[in-house]
């Protein structure tokens, strides 16, 4: 399902991030930076808490507002009842949507905020993410003490908070059009092999986007994944080609390999994952293309794993989804 967006533009963001992000070739274009996970913390999740704050109030800052100028925050992350993005929207004193799609989740508050701002049902709203290494990897896999070895398939939670206001006040960047992905399942059950999970889902909506939009994928300058990863990467090439006849490789990338230094930073495997790995590279370098003009049509292909221990530990199958959004230099 793909709507088209009446006067929506993207306003000034703001980033946070840890240790990790800091090092890799993304570092210098990030708003705050922390050279510990615990962020002057007293526990991984108060430093998530802590990140996702620092960005609302960044992006409130850079945008010469007040939180009481907000109509609407909307926020999600990957702990439990989305607990990050609840203390920290307590702050904001605002009406709060709090929001969870995995990995996808940047993507679907932009969308549920511009087709809200679209309707013309509030004129600004803020879309924030967070998450954080070892909160995610306590909560979802072994307990960090275990100190468990993995597969170079395996990728890193990248942490940060990332947050964007968005309204109907123009800017040099329009929020063109988002497309609302699917469920999907291909019979993957490996918590360590992400990008095999995601891959899929982030065709079956890069395929709807162009299909309904009537668009050949050189539309765009860059169309850009989530967090596929080294390995979902290439699945996702191969299966678009094979299964749709869609070529992206020109006009390709992944915000979970373009936010790390892979061959210095052997520690992240196959690369970034988190819902705010993607924001962390669109809302830096990619951003940065657009506002000089360097290339003007992206397409966001935010990717999730619907991933819960549970469920893998009784024999299911990992589901997945994709979310779109469309970003124009104007």
């Amino acid at each position: 399902m793909t709507f088209k967006f009446n006067n929506v533009y993207l306003n000034e963001v703001a980033t946070s991030c840890g240790p990790y992000e800091k090092k890799g070739p993304l570092g210098k274009l990030f708003d705050k930076t922390y050279t510990d996970l615990y962020c002057n913390e007293t526990s991984w999740e108060r430093a998530e808490v802590h990140l996702l704050k620092d960005s609302m109030k960044l992006a409130l800052k850079k945008n010469n507002l007040k939180k009481e100028d907000l109509d609407l925050v909307i926020s999600g992350d990957l702990l439990n009842q989305i607990s990050s993005s609840s203390y920290a929207a307590y702050d904001m004193d605002t009406p709060f949507l709090g929001i969870y799609s995995a990995c996808s989740t940047n993507t679907e508050a932009l969308i549920i905020g511009s087709s809200l701002i679209s309707a013309k049902n509030i004129k600004r709203c803020m879309c924030s993410v967070s998450s954080h290494n070892m909160s995610s990897e306590k909560q979802f896999r072994n307990p960090t003490e275990y100190g468990a070895p993995k597969p170079k398939t395996a990728t890193f939670t990248s942490t940060g908070g990332a947050s964007a206001i968005i309204s109907n006040t123009k800017s040099d960047i329009k929020i063109e059009s988002g497309t609302i992905g699917k469920i999907v399942d291909l019979g993957q059950n490996n918590p360590l092999d992400m990008g095999a999970v995601m891959a899929p889902a982030a065709a079956e909506t890069i395929y709807k986007h162009l299909m309904d939009t009537k668009r050949d994928a050189d539309y765009y300058d860059l169309i850009l994944t989530g967090d596929l990863g080294l390995y979902g990467k290439e699945i996702l090439k191969e299966y678009l080609q094979k299964e749709y006849k869609i070529d992206i490789s020109k006009n390709y990338n992944d915000c979970g390999i373009m936010l790390y230094d892979l061959k210095e930073q052997k520690e992240i495997l196959a690369g970034g994952s988190g819902p705010v790995c993607s924001p962390l590279v669109l809302y830096t370098t990619v951003l940065e293309q657009l506002k000089k003009k360097k290339i003007k049509r992206v397409l966001m292909v935010a990717t999730g794993a619907l991933f819960n221990p549970n469920f893998v530990f009784q024999k299911e199958n990992i589901l997945s989804i994709a979310h779109a959004i469309s970003l124009e230099a104007i």
